[in-house]
């Protein structure tokens, strides 16, 4: 007898052996209609997989996440076989889903085009049509490189080459084509439906290595249902529009260029929104009792070898001899590793390095440290995007050395304040997850409990709701993470805070506590923004270019309709700066409408326009971005309501 749990809790006993298809038989034929796996034990297995030994199970359907993530996986099958069907010859290679849905790279001598990928779909309705079935065929590993080979796929014959001796080798068929693959899968093709599309595109080195052979990728979408589907295409249409790089070119904000891989070069537009922020978080910095401080950029490696650095990110940093001249006439020499510097991945050694200068009182306790630190870190050039993936970063960064009794109240201090931040912003959705121990950690368990439980109770204390993130920890201890929804509905993760009892100890930290006895602080990691490079590319995405007054680059652009209205536009623009705006005069020789145009594709926020009637009345004609009315005021009256508008809103507040 094998006797099934199912999720209500109730018990079904059957003679023998019993698949997913068989108990959702035996519970109704709807959910016999609906099923497409099962999940035995917290597995996801395939509907038509025997069931040998008692189990609890549960039957889910194309409408649950479990089903979407089939709903791609099956699609992804669907495309290697619409391609070989299509274009014989062509040899498969790795397949998954991903993010909203899921790719395949091909080894294929003649490119894919925009109009392949609509033969290829095409093709891939026909094949859900055919409902084609799926079953599953397990071989030795001799016999599948065997059979691979023989089928002139090279790229699938070295994946199972690579598998351990010995390794059993899921085969799965559709109907008669086959694929090698670890399942589970949906019971037919029919059962993918054809709320799929194929999205774009790209070239992807042979496991990731450029040394290996460049394939194409082609990467699709798959939902469950065709609602799904459209929803996500918009989305993606307005994520093209909003795209910060894209903006960046089109609004003159800043650029890269391939003689400074990952790194920004920021034109002036663009500098002056890095420079409104910055000044912005510097207020809230210092009215909430941070120091300020400004350390080098390079140290010896010493340093990030105590904090535990060296071991975890040596990779990721950029590292550059020491060198020691000689006393001869030979090239200078290297003493060997002790001598070697390193460009700061982060700012965490060097704030210690401050702290450890004079003794330290229980009394001096927190200290609130803050920096505009320039940090590197040497990322792959496939994983550089933009402003959101980049080599050299600025972080609005700070570290608090704390007394372990004053954990909570900092912690439910800087909640308060990453809110307001963002608030002002005009991000206020904000979901909170606990990212714990990661499995490569320093530190024993004990001091990691006491980690988690202080930040978990200081979320509790503020009132917040919050997830666990298992896993997810620094390697020195536990942070919250911060995921932001932005005006299209995706989120972001900014800014962060972890809670350190490992650094203090590393680097040795100390204060003297109310006995005169030497006591390790607790270290504090904390940004709001995160980077200014990648939180500047969220703010450009979220608002689609279109910035609050206060931070647009060009706050007001004063255009003249004619010649005649040339002096007194400039008057306009004196009186305008002198209200505390950035403004740009346009006088040139051209119609206003092609003037207006221009500055709003640039996404100036509003326009002053002016010509005769306004410079004899001494008033202007506003008109403000993404409206197509316009209001006439007297320049004092624009001056003072522009002026109080364009005020950062912690100003505004004052």
């Amino acid at each position: 007898m094998v006797a099934i749990t199912l999720p209500d809790g109730s018990v079904r006993e059957f003679d023998g052996a019993v698949t997913g298809a068989g108990i959702a038989e035996s519970l109704s034929k709807s959910l016999a209609k609906k099923a497409v796996a099962v999940k035995v034990d917290g597995v996801v297995c395939d509907l038509f997989s025997p069931i040998k030994t008692d189990a609890s199970v549960e039957i889910f359907s194309r409408d649950t996440p479990e089903g979407l993530d089939l709903i791609r996986h099956d699609a992804a099958h669907l495309l290697a076989q619409a391609v070989q069907d299509l274009y014989p010859g062509t040899q498969v290679t790795i397949g998954p889903v991903i993010t909203d849905g899921f790719y395949y790279d091909f080894a294929r001598d003649e490119p894919f085009s925009s109009d392949d990928l609509k033969k290829i779909e095409k093709r891939m309705m026909a094949l859900v049509d055919a409902d084609l079935p799926t079953r599953k065929e397990v071989w030795n590993r001799s016999d599948a490189i065997a059979h691979f080979t023989k089928m002139g796929e090279s790229y699938k014959a070295e994946l199972i080459t690579d598998l351990p001796e010995g390794e059993e080798i899921n085969i799965y068929y559709h109907g008669e084509w086959h694929d090698l693959c670890l399942g589970p899968h949906l019971p037919s093709t029919r059962h993918i439906g054809k709320a799929f599309k194929l999205i774009k595109l790209a070239g992807a080195y042979w496991r990731g290595d450029n040394r290996n052979p460049m394939l194409q990728r082609i990467y699709g979408t798959a939902w469950a249902n065709e609602k799904d589907l459209k929803a996500y295409l918009t989305r993606i249409e307005e994520a093209e529009k909003r795209d910060h790089r894209k903006l960046g070119r089109e609004m003159d904000l800043f650029h890269f260029q391939p003689e400074a891989q990952g790194s920004v070069f920021w034109h002036a537009k663009g500098y002056l929104i890095w420079r409104a922020l910055e000044a912005y978080i510097r207020r809230q910095l210092d009215a909430d009792g941070y120091i300020e401080v400004k350390t080098p950029q390079i140290l010896d490696s010493k340093f990030w070898e105590q904090s535990g650095h060296w071991a975890k990110f040596r990779e990721s940093m950029f590292v550059v001899p020491d060198e020691i001249p000689s006393t001869d006439d030979d090239a200078p020499v290297l003493s060997g590793k002790s001598d070697l510097l390193a460009l700061k991945p982060m700012n965490c050694p060097a704030h210690v390095q401050i702290f450890k200068q004079g003794i330290k009182s229980y009394r001096d306790l927190p200290i609130r440290m803050a920096e505009f630190g320039c940090c590197h870190r040497n990322e792959a050039h496939g994983a550089l995007h933009g402003l959101m993936r980049v080599r050299q970063m600025t972080q609005d960064d700070a570290h608090i050395f704390c007394r372990e009794d004053q954990i909570t109240d900092e912690t439910r201090r800087f909640l308060d304040l990453f809110s307001h931040v963002y608030a002002d912003m005009g991000m206020t959705d904000i979901s909170y997850k606990l990212a714990t121990r990661p499995d490569t950690r320093v530190g024993d368990d004990a001091t990691w409990d006491r980690a988690e439980k202080a930040l978990a109770d200081a979320l509790t204390a503020a009132g917040l709701e919050f997830e666990l993130a298992e896993g997810e920890g620094a390697f020195y201890g536990p942070k919250l993470e911060f995921h932001l929804t932005d005006a299209i509905g995706r989120t972001w993760q900014a800014g962060t805070y972890q809670l350190d009892y490992v650094l203090p100890e590393r680097l040795d930290a100390s204060y003297v506590d109310d006995k005169g006895a030497r006591q390790r602080p607790v270290m504090l990691h904390r940004a709001v923004f995160g980077t200014f490079e990648r939180f500047i590319g969220l703010l450009i995405e979220h608002y689609a270019g279109r910035m609050p007054l206060w931070l647009a680059p060009v706050q007001v652009v004063v255009a003249a309709i004619t010649s005649e209205a040339d002096d007194y536009a400039r008057e306009v623009v004196t009186t305008l700066k002198a209200a505390g705006l950035r403004v740009d005069l346009d006088i040139r020789n051209e119609k206003i409408n092609y003037k207006v145009r221009e500055h709003s594709h640039a996404k100036v926020p509003a326009i002053a326009v002016v010509g005769a009637r306004e410079a004899t009345e001494r008033k202007v004609s506003l008109r403000r971005l993404g409206s197509q009315g316009q209001s006439i005021l007297t320049l004092d009256e624009a001056a003072q309501a522009l002026g109080a508008e364009a005020a950062p809103p912690d100003l505004r507040r004052d």
